[in-house]
């Protein structure tokens, strides 16, 4: 890897330093996206892609404890991926796989998968619920890892959660429909308990959120970035945090 010029270490170092740590998100959700896209132009194989992804990511995730973020989710495989060709996704789960153990190996990140684990392979599965337990002593930062995610899913998981515990609970129905609240829903997402996002990033250029926390994000701030995800600079991510410090947040208002 090339050594980064001295005016771009410059200008990396004067981004730091002119941020001001009281105004950073506290909640940072990224769609690692552009893998694919990035293998194409770099003329390898789209397992490459992926594997260049996931080394971003620890590089990323070691940019966030530096700065102090507390919960970061990243978008990394959705309840469509699955879907792909088998020659493309069992590689691709395998790379999630390899960077559940790198992560564990690290001790820093408390992780929580958020998704529809019923619907990943078991072996896939039971690595991500046994590193919540592995990761459960770490410092920190939270770290959730959306795989075999959809945002409409989520809601409807949480609705089904919802009318269960009523049920369970004995409770009327109706009275519940008559007395449903944003707080009911909040309360049996994936990331209850947690901060809604601060602030959304996307790469790759693309300007939409693909379903990537709906619910919780009503009130982020996003911000796009053209660089594909393993072309993803810690000067990106600065400028990305300059931006949402220089924001009035206004919370629907």
């Amino acid at each position: 890897m090339a050594r980064p010029h001295p005016l771009y270490r410059f200008y990396e170092r004067r981004l730091a330093a002119g941020l001001d740590r009281r105004r950073l998100p506290k909640h940072v959700g990224v769609l690692v996206d552009g893998n694919r896209r990035w293998a194409r132009q770099s003329g390898t194989s789209t397992e490459a892609g992926h594997a260049a992804g996931a080394q971003k990511i620890v590089e990323f995730l070691g940019w966030c404890h530096e700065l102090g973020i507390e919960v970061v989710t990243l978008y990394i495989l959705s309840t469509e991926n699955l879907k792909r060709p088998a020659a493309e996704l069992e590689p691709l789960l395998g790379i999630i796989s390899d960077l559940m153990d790198t992560l564990t190996e690290q001790g820093v990140y408390r992780v929580q998968p958020v998704g529809a684990l019923e619907l990943l392979p078991p072996r896939l599965a039971a690595c991500l619920e046994d590193l919540v337990e592995r990761t459960a002593g770490n410092p920190g930062p939270h770290l959730n890892i959306a795989v075999g995610y959809g945002g409409r899913q989520e809601i409807v998981d949480a609705v089904r959660e919802v009318l269960t515990d009523a049920l369970e609970a004995g409770a009327d129905l109706r009275e519940l429909a008559q007395h449903l609240s944003v707080e009911h829903i909040s309360e049996h997402l994936y990331t209850r308990g947690q901060p809604d996002p601060d602030l959304l990033i996307r790469t790759s250029g693309e300007q939409r959120l693909s379903g990537f926390l709906m619910w919780q994000s009503a009130y982020s701030e996003y911000y796009f970035c053209e660089a594909l995800w393993p072309d993803f600079r810690r000067v990106d991510f600065l400028r990305a945090l300059r931006d949402y410090a220089s924001r009035q947040r206004r919370f629907g208002c």
